[in-house]
């Protein structure tokens, strides 16, 4: 039965007699001023930065939104800053801000934020829109933005003179095969909007695609960073893959910019980062070296970037004979693999190439011009997805051209057709089959590329003359490490955000045994992404799923089993454990499989927009396309710490995904025949894979914008699961779209050791911390308590157990949920056991279960991801929900 208004909101009440859960946090007096703190994710203050931006998080009811913040040094000094909200509480008070410092702005180790009155910078970033035109200026830095065209920075001027120019996207195709003609392609600019309008941090953001004879394709999203006391800006580059992978093959991606050069060849300068430190410092035509000495103060000032005296001071002849040396108009720095990079330089494009050095990794950082002014571009993550390059051109020109190449042309085309034939398998029961022996969900037609998104970060300075080499140098780090204030801790759990973790605590020998492995699993996946270089464009960010150990090598070639595509939730362990250690090596995993699965992993267009894809060799080669991939839970908690806008976009786009469903049916392939034919309108929907992923969505939005269609749309779907016979247990019901609710009996018993490990308990967590709706309360408190339970009790109460029974270890937590809801010792003591029992999961071992094999080969006796990213996250919540049973439990040894 449709539900009414009064209803709805009768329904958000305790009608029942079931008692309030217990608070997820103390936050303490609330006569104490609010206060937070923020420090490195590396912890040591880096020498500088581009500019900061960082989430925080407020206890509810603590805070509100009519206030203003200061941000202080941990000296006590304040700090230039400025602060907006991302999130309240139902309350309407303020649960996340974010706050932004300048650049080089140095706060030492820490931050504080507190309520205040906000510092100005001295030289405030400034938005002036014009007809054509949104000009950001940063001090005496002016950046001109096109609102149409080829260009998104039409120029930069450093005072009175134009240092860059007609900065913009560029692109190339081949047609037919990754070896046919080349298409050249440039960004068009469609859609220019200011977000953000400083006075710390200036926004904007940049809608279009790339144009070619005959071609609009590729669309892109970017956005420009202002940031004041920066001479640069930081850039989201974001493209969607729309393309025929048989027809059309991407051959290059990147930016490029002119730099006019009028200065004379001698006066200027090329310097490009290398590995260890290095930079490669040379003049288009070299005046060191030479038979004959110019002279101390001409070879000096050529290396510091400095112009040289003129040509009638030099010694002579090299004044005189200046048109004899060489000039070197093109510089290629190509990073075709992870491993090295190779440099090279030309006169032009009719001579030859000259190797002028090769190395290991370089971090992706150029510059070009002279001391009349010039440019530098960045990229991070630049060897990690190769195959990249850095080029110059046309330096010996009234123009060059300076282009950070995300894909180099030179390189390969990408080549995204599926990696297999259809193998005899056109019809479900082959497809069947074919699961059964490779753990490949394969279907004719859906193991598409088209549709999915690549987000790359870089920066892009303007400079009234050439920097010093060690500027450079630092700014090369900048862009290829940037540092990042985080949250601290203490802080985010008092707040009690995110649901049931605790700080790190080895305060008895169960709990030392168990942060020690949750060390030891980090510190293994880091070293694993480099010791089998899960590097590449479109790999970066991802781990595999499962490993061969026969062969000591993961199962990157054998169907489901290769990539891990966020199965079994890798995302949220390393938030989780990244939220209670304040960084290091679990965020930069975490950020990094963030940019990855929420763009490579799901469709953002096409008919299975909305979608992510379930593991596999290709990251979209699976055929099962599911909202527990493109979940928003994996995205949100990168999102509150940094207020990421690319990373709320996506969360964003996934509002209405659950509409995609009405023609991608996830569940073809049910043994028995087809599935039962339902009414239009209406889906059959699993509780925890896909409505608890798609309540991600609506549960971040509703907190970001306030807007209660998202928190009624919850209560629809809470509500009528409460009101099913067997609630959480039926495992799923038919479920009408227009109104967000369930419909039927739900009588029937369907278990799935699927429905609570991609994200569901967690979501639960919040949404029961949130929203009071006492019958999903009561289903899922029987959900937890019941999917352990021994058979006899589970079937006094729900009559013949049909389902799975795998994954206990991991569904430990949902015992221990019930066992801290219920104040429930004998639940406890059941939770631990389960926890430390190990079954069908990753065990609790003392020590370190590592061994080194010969060729470097670390292996760590029968993980996988999947049952390291359950016991990660079992072992982190059943510590924040039962410490005393598992200080007791029973660790085997």
């Amino acid at each position: 039965m449709p539900i009414t208004r009064r209803g709805l909101l009768g329904a958000t009440m305790l009608a029942t007699g079931l008692r309030s859960l217990p608070a997820i946090a103390t936050v303490g007096d609330r006569r104490r001023p609010v206060e937070a703190r923020a420090a490195w994710v590396e912890r040591a203050a880096p020498a500088a930065h581009a500019g900061q931006t960082f989430g925080m998080a407020w206890p509810r009811g603590r805070v509100s939104p009519r206030q203003g913040w200061t941000v202080r040094d941990d000296a006590g000094r304040a700090l230039p800053a400025q602060s907006w909200i991302t999130a309240s509480w139902p309350d309407g008070s303020v649960k996340w801000t974010a706050h932004a410092l300048p650049a080089d702005i140095m706060p030492g180790a820490a931050v504080v934020v507190a309520p205040g009155r906000a510092t100005q910078p001295a030289a405030p970033v400034r938005v002036e829109e014009q007809v054509d035109t949104i000009v950001l200026a940063t001090g005496d830095h002016r950046w001109e933005i096109a609102r149409s065209g080829d260009a998104l920075v039409r120029r930069a001027t450093c005072g009175d003179r134009t240092v860059l120019c007609d900065a913009g996207l560029v692109a190339e195709l081949r047609q037919g095969s990754p070896e046919g003609p080349r298409l050249s392609l440039k960004g068009h600019v469609d859609h220019v909007r200011v977000e953000q309008r400083g006075p710390v941090r200036a926004v904007v953001k940049i809608e279009g695609y790339h144009v070619g004879p005959g071609q609009r394709v590729l669309p892109f999203v970017v956005r420009l960073y202002a940031y004041a006391g920066s001479q640069g800006l930081r850039i989201v580059h974001s493209f969607v893959h729309d393309v025929d992978p048989a027809a059309l093959f991407v051959s290059g991606i990147g930016l490029t910019t002119a730099v006019p050069m009028a200065a004379p060849l001698h006066d200027r300068h090329v310097r490009i980062a290398l590995d260890d430190g290095a930079m490669f410092v040379e003049a288009v035509r070299p005046l060191t070296g030479l038979r004959r000495d110019p002279g101390e103060a001409t070879r000096l000032a050529q290396i510091a970037g400095r112009a040289t005296p003129p040509a009638t001071a030099m010694a002579k002849p090299v004044g005189d004979l200046l048109e004899r040396i060489p000039a070197w108009s093109d510089v290629s720095l190509t990073q075709f693999s992870g491993q090295g990079f190779t440099l090279r330089k030309r006169t032009g494009p009719d001579q030859a190439w000259i190797d002028a050095g090769e190395g290991g990794r370089a971090p992706g950082f150029a510059y070009v011009g002279s001391p009349q002014g010039g440019a530098a571009i960045g990229a991070r993550w630049f060897w990690q997805r190769h195959p990249a390059e850095i080029a110059v051109t046309n330096a010996a020109a009234d123009r060059a051209e300076l282009t950070m190449w995300l894909w180099s042309p030179r390189a390969g085309a990408m080549d995204l057709r599926p990696y297999r034939g259809a193998m005899g398998m056109d019809r479900f029961d082959a497809q069947n089959e074919g699961l059964a022996v490779t753990y490949e969900d394969y279907e004719p037609g859906w193991d598409s590329a088209t549709g999915i998104a690549r987000t790359s970060e870089l920066m892009l300075w303007a400079f009234a003359a050439t920097p010093p080499t060690d500027r450079l140098k630092m700014l090369a780090s900048v862009v290829a490490d940037p540092p990042q204030l985080v949250a601290d801790p203490a802080g985010l759990h008092a707040a009690g955000v995110f649901g049931h973790w605790s700080l790190p605590d080895r305060s008895s020998p169960n709990r030392a045994v168990i942060e020690d492995q949750l060390a030891n699993l980090v510190d293994f996946y880091a070293g694993e992404v480099d010791r089998r270089h899960w590097y590449g464009f479109w790999n970066h960010g991802d781990v595999m799923h499962s490993y061969d150990a026969d062969r000591h090598q993961w199962r990157y070639d054998i169907g489901g089993f290769a990539w891990a595509n966020s199965e079994l939730s890798p995302d949220l362990w390393l938030w989780m454990q990244a939220l209670r250690t304040g960084g290091g090596p679990a965020y930069r995993l975490a950020e990094a499989m963030t940019r990855h699965t929420g763009e490579v992993d799901v469709y953002h267009l096409g008919r299975f927009r909305g979608m992510g894809t379930r593991h596999g060799v290709q990251h979209f080669s699976d055929s099962s396309k599911q909202p527990r991939v493109s979940n928003a839970a994996y995205r949100r908690i990168y999102y509150y710490l940094t207020a990421d806008e690319r990373v709320g976009d996506l969360m964003r786009d996934l509002l209405e995904s659950d509409r995609t469903l009405n023609t991608v049916e996830i569940g073809r392939k049910v043994p028995g025949g087809e599935r039962p034919t339902l009414s239009a309108g209406l889906v059959e929907m699993s509780f925890g894979t896909v409505w608890c992923s798609l309540a991600a969505a609506w549960l971040t939005e509703w907190e970001r914008t306030g807007d209660r269609r998202w928190r009624d749309r919850l209560i629809a779907g809470m509500d009528s699961i409460g009101r099913l016979k067997n609630g959480w247990i039926a495992g799923s019901a038919p479920y009408d779209l227009a109104s967000g609710r369930f419909i039927g009996p739900g009588d029937r018993v369907s278990i799935s050791h699927l429905n609570a490990v991609f994200g569901a308990v967690e979501i639960n967590a919040e949404l029961l911390q949130l929203i009071d709706v006492a019958r999903y309360r009561q289903a899922w408190l029987d959900y937890c308590r019941y999917y352990n339970a021994p058979r006899t009790e589970f079937e006094a109460r729900f009559g013949p157990r049909k389902g799975s029974e795998n994954l206990a270890e991991a569904h430990s937590r949902l015992t221990a949920f019930a066992a801290w809801a219920g104040n429930d010792a004998g639940l406890a003591t059941r939770a631990a056991s389960e926890f430390f029992a190990g079954k069908a999961g990753l065990g609790t071992r003392p020590g370190d279960p590592r061994r080194k094999l010969s060729g470097g080969v670390v292996e760590w006796p029968g993980v996988s991801t999947n049952a390291a990213s359950q016991w990660g996250l079992a072992a982190i919540e059943n510590l924040a929900l039962i410490p005393a049973a598992i200080d007791v439990g029973s660790i085997a040894p």
